[in-house]
């Protein structure tokens, strides 16, 4: 198989996203991207000639399917539990959504697949967020892309568009443990949205094909190196 390394297409689902807001701005920025197509249930308020935007209802495949082709798949869509109201209304968001977007790409032909997880992924934990991260991951790992990339940041730092008291006092926590035990919790310890953004673009231009997982804190360490971050 013959994968392009310039003039791609990027398509990005979840780009209202903490994570996607910096995605988009980051592969409209990438001279390795000639076409940037966002999908998501309302439109961005960017314009660029290079971004193509799409509204699409996630219940229904036949408004989003067509538009999954290209190079490189984007996933960051993902909900709480304090705004999906149940578990059930939470897995259909973050396993259902994401892995039928997942295989409509795969059966269209997309090379690559980015994928935001989390810390703690695991289709066995007793903890439903991680189990449910776990079993979307096993399932994208089925799927036919030459690579998929799947990123496990910790805690997410960063504007959102909705407030997580949980998460606001869990970065403060965060931030004091690893003062306090002088890095032991590494893995666990916040990561800035941006990063993590800069990370996806970064690892989808280097071309390796095969399955990838990135722990939180590999992603840490992308900020601290410059020479990493001009590959996007």
């Amino acid at each position: 198989m013959q994968i392009s390394a310039g003039n791609k297409t990027a398509i990005i689902v979840g780009a209202s996203g903490v994570v996607g807001g910096h995605l988009v701005n980051y592969l409209l920025a990438s001279q390795n991207y000639s076409k940037v197509v966002s999908l998501g249930r309302r439109k961005l308020d960017i314009e660029s000639e290079k971004l193509e935007q799409h509204i699409i209802n996630f219940d229904k495949y036949g408004t989003y399917a067509p538009f999954l082709k290209g190079d490189d798949l984007y996933l960051t869509i993902g909900t709480t539990m304090a705004k999906a109201k149940s578990k059930e209304a939470f897995r259909k968001v973050d396993y259902t959504y994401a892995l039928n977007i997942a295989k409509a790409a795969s059966e269209n032909g997309m090379n690559q697949l980015m994928l935001v997880s989390s810390v703690g992924a695991d289709s066995e934990s007793v903890i439903f967020y991680s189990r449910i991260k776990g079993e979307l991951e096993n399932a994208i790992k089925e799927l036919t892309f030459w690579s998929i990339h799947i990123f496990r940041p910790s805690i997410l730092l960063g504007e959102r568009p909705e407030s997580r008291t949980g998460e606001s006092i869990a970065k403060v926590i965060g931030k004091g443990l690893d003062f306090v035990l002088g890095g032991l919790l590494t893995k666990y310890k916040p990561v800035e949205a941006e990063t993590v953004a800069k990370a996806m673009v970064a690892k989808a231009q280097e071309l390796d094909s095969g399955i990838h997982v990135y722990p939180s804190h590999w992603i840490q360490k992308l900020s601290e190196k410059e020479d990493a971050l001009r590959k996007i």
